[in-house]
């Protein structure tokens, strides 16, 4: 085997494998998820909508019932950076009956 060859070849994995690594890549080839995984990102739960108008939305004060779209026990949509992502039911937390919070009943898929 010519020693040229094999030095190229070398010079090629060193080349690849510092690639890999400036690119936060591991050895194996898998990607780096950690600065993905520390990424903030808002979440939302949306009890309900609205619409109204201007004047309406002045008068309201203190003791207002602003009705909603959804009922009593429909699911919530939790939005992500804005994006509806899933659909869960409303519950007080069994730990601080003041807190509440959402289980997950439906991941909605991608379109």
């Amino acid at each position: 085997m010519d020693p040229l060859l094999d030095q190229d070849e070398d010079e090629l994995e060193a080349a690849a494998s510092a690639a890999a690594a400036s690119s936060g890549s591991p050895a194996g080839g898998a990607p780096n998820l950690d600065a993905i995984l520390s990424i903030p990102v808002t979440v939302q739960i949306v009890l309900g909508t609205t619409t109204m108008p201007v004047a309406k939305l002045m008068k309201l004060g203190r003791g207002a019932v602003i009705t909603l779209d959804q009922k009593v026990g429909a699911p919530v949509n939790v939005l992500v950076n804005g994006r509806v992502v899933a659909r869960g039911e409303v519950m007080v937390m069994d730990d601080d009956t003041s807190r509440f919070g959402v289980t997950l009943t439906e991941i909605v898929g991608s379109a």
